[in-house]
């Protein structure tokens, strides 16, 4: 029995086969390192993994395909930890979907192949497209794959409240109430990927946090996947001070549609402002949908062309 922990840790459960799967003196360890550039430290029967999140993922598969084999096997030759090495980054590449406990998602457009391959690789990411690009719920499917995972450790979601303008403190409640309607698309697409129990109780636990962006000032999110939904609706200010606050072995996915900015015509936009000033970065990704990644009903795709023109 091999168990997926928290903090990037696989348990293995028999000690004699994990001596088999290591090697001697932990050679094929250092053959995994090597390959999938992460380090490992074995632990007893524990091996933890520090790297970047995508090879942490190739490791962990990795590692229980090699305890398979040791269990059949007298000992894991070199040959036998490239190879299990190499299918498991095809397989890794090859396969663009996200898996949830309930359902696998895959990419319905060119546009949102795009946009997979983007999110299940870079560590900021920027999305930009109009209603119904699957923009929100593809970030939310993908944190609670990587939190169920345990990949991260917590999700964090903020959507500026611009309706409510300054005057969300006077509104009945305390702040999740407050903040609850704003949040709604966002809950919608935890609800198609969790069971809402499972819901309920991860934001009870604070696995799930609601964190309008004034709350994130002053704080490092680490281990932590964080998604700015509406982006488009920030001031310049707002946006610098998310994305300053990401952390080791963090997450962030930004969307908005910058054709529907809901601010003063004279105050300039945070997502507009980001683009401009970050498009240089290359570990900074954008991805642009069109009307033609609209996955709605088909006449949200001739409304939003409509506008468009």
């Amino acid at each position: 029995m091999i168990k997926n922990l928290e903090k990037n840790i696989i348990e293995f459960e028999d000690n004699s086969i994990l001596k088999i799967m290591l090697g001697v003196f932990h050679k094929n360890l250092e053959i995994i390192e090597k390959e999938l550039n992460v380090t490992l430290f074995p632990r007893g029967n524990i091996i933890s993994i520090d790297g970047e999140i995508k090879n942490i993922l190739i490791t962990k598969n990795t590692l229980s395909k090699l305890y398979e084999r040791a269990k059949i096997s007298e000992i894991i030759e070199k040959r036998d930890v490239e190879s299990i090495i190499q299918n498991m980054k095809k397989n890794n590449s090859s396969k663009l979907s996200i898996k949830t406990p309930k359902k696998e998602i895959w990419p319905r457009t060119d546009g949102q192949t795009k946009l997979f391959k983007e999110i299940l690789d870079k560590e900021v990411l920027f999305v930009i497209g109009p209603a119904g690009t699957g923009k929100t719920f593809i970030a939310v499917s993908h944190a609670v794959s990587m939190l169920t995972s345990g990949l991260i450790n917590k999700i964090i979601i903020s959507r500026p409240a611009v309706e409510a303008g300054e005057k969300l403190g006077f509104l009945p409640g305390d702040l999740k109430e407050k903040i609850d309607p704003y949040l709604r698309p966002i809950y919608d697409s935890f609800d198609e990927n969790l069971p809402r129990d499972k819901v309920l109780k991860l934001i009870e636990n604070q696995k799930i946090e609601i964190a309008p962006i004034a709350y994130l000032r002053g704080r490092t999110l680490s281990n932590s996947y964080i998604i700015l939904d509406e982006a488009q609706n920030t001031s310049p200010i707002q946006m610098k001070m998310f994305l300053t606050r990401l952390g080791e072995n963090s997450r962030m996915v930004v969307t908005g549609d910058i054709t529907q900015i809901d601010l003063n015509p004279k105050d300039k936009s945070g997502l507009t402002d980001a683009i401009s000033n970050l498009k240089k970065i290359k570990d900074i990704s954008f991805v642009y949908l069109t009307e033609k990644d609209v996955v709605r009903h088909p006449l949200v795709r001739k409304i939003v062309k409509a506008y468009d023109k």
